[in-house]
């Protein structure tokens, strides 16, 4: 290990007189800056909504992630609850393997489970992950590109997951911030052999390698797991509106796409809503779950949206649903379409600017950071990544 990492591996941590939420109770050996260590929004949110704890750390329950992903803040004040190593063990043993995973996992097992803070930042991160973005991810798991991931190649890359995602950032430490996040990338089997091997067994673990965590990983489980858990939390989502109904109301639409945003004030939206010519039949869960999905590829969306500014041309709803399906090969209806019309389009032209769609939506917050209202900024996992390729 290089010089300037090891000192840092021995650099003070913050030892908090609450339970820490960290996954190893040690100094972590590739946390680069002495001034790093803070309290995050994300931590600040997974402490909020943590019911267990286990030798000093503290763990939510698959139930308190539901919750942390679906609501505002929990619904009852708690405190933790304190684990014996028989405790956890009993706590583990209903967790399914892989292969009988289904987008009723995190309901199915409630209290019945623990999750670490660096497994909370995984998990948000592939709640707005794009499917065509499940191979990446695996790949970078996939650290001898052997197609298979095993235990110590999935801690080390999910290792590197919590620090591009819990860490201040400012527009000038954006790129200091990929560069050691690359450095990490190229350092990953060096990394693996600092596993600390006492690591607490938690449910993704256990779901992914085994009791015994000797299993691998293949890419079709993977794929499987990510998109079960996207699915799991829009259909949480939906029922909550829907109330047993196949449909919610478009007015709900709306504001289950705004509360995700900067927006601070949703009243005008729905007003357009209202004003406009009324077309409600109502969402449907397929219809919900596509849109969703294409929000997921915002970014490649946009670029379809900056062809049609560059040529002059207006974007209607046409245009609009044609940019959508050869940005992301999503289909979504002309429902759905009209509805998002109704909403965005301010002036009433039956046409979407760039700032009334894309300057709304591109400012997303991400489900972790729900009513934390904060403006830091998070290195993205594709920039690091494209960096990486680009081998800069």
């Amino acid at each position: 290990m290089p010089g300037d990492l090891a000192s840092h591996a021995e650099a003070t941590v913050l030892h908090l007189a609450l339970p820490s939420v960290s996954a190893i109770d040690k100094p972590r050996p590739y946390d680069l800056d002495d001034g790093d260590v803070y309290m995050s929004s994300y931590e600040n949110r997974f402490r909020l909504f943590s019911s267990v704890e286990y030798e000093g750390q503290l763990y939510m329950t698959p139930l308190n992630f539901i919750e942390s992903v679906t609501l505002t803040e929990p619904k009852t004040k708690r405190k933790w609850k304190s684990l014996t190593k028989k405790e956890l063990e009993k706590t583990l043993v209903d967790t399914p393997p892989v292969w009988k995973g289904s987008s009723n996992l995190f309901r199915n097992l409630r209290e019945r489970g623990v999750i670490s803070y660096t497994e909370y930042l995984f998990l948000l991160c592939i709640l707005t992950k794009p499917h065509a973005g499940f191979k990446i991810a695996f790949n970078m798991f996939d650290a001898d590109g052997n197609q298979m991931v095993d235990k110590r190649e999935f801690l080390v890359l999910e290792e590197i997951f919590r620090k591009q995602k819990d860490r201040k950032e400012s527009a000038e430490d954006v790129q200091r911030s990929d560069h050691q996040s690359l450095q990490l990338y190229g350092h990953r089997k060096s990394y693996a052999h600092s596993v600390d091997e006492r690591l607490t067994e938690t449910t993704l673990l256990v779901h992914f390698f085994g009791k015994k965590g000797k299993a691998e990983l293949n890419f079709e489980d993977f794929y499987k797991f990510m998109d079960n858990l996207q699915t799991e939390v829009l259909e949480i989502e939906f029922l909550s509106y829907s109330k047993g109904m196949p449909t919610i109301s478009e007015e709900d639409f709306a504001r289950i796409l705004l509360r995700y945003t900067n927006v601070d004030d949703i009243s005008g939206y729905l007003e357009n809503l209202q004003q406009s010519t009324p077309d409600d039949k109502g969402i449907t869960f397929e219809e919900f779950r596509s849109f969703f999905q294409f929000l997921n590829n915002l970014e490649d969306f946009t670029i379809a949206m900056q062809m049609y500014n560059f040529a002059s041309r207006s974007v209607g709803q046409d245009e609009f649903t044609r940019a959508v399906y050869v940005a992301t090969g999503l289909k979504l209806t002309q429902h759905v379409v009209n509805t998002v019309f109704r909403i965005f389009d301010e002036d009433h032209d039956d046409k979407l600017s760039y700032k009334e769609f894309i300057g709304v939506m591109k400012d997303r917050l991400h489900r972790g950071r729900r009513g934390v209202r904060v403006e830091e900024k998070f290195t993205s996992f594709k920039s690091c990544l494209k960096k990486q390729l680009s081998g800069k």
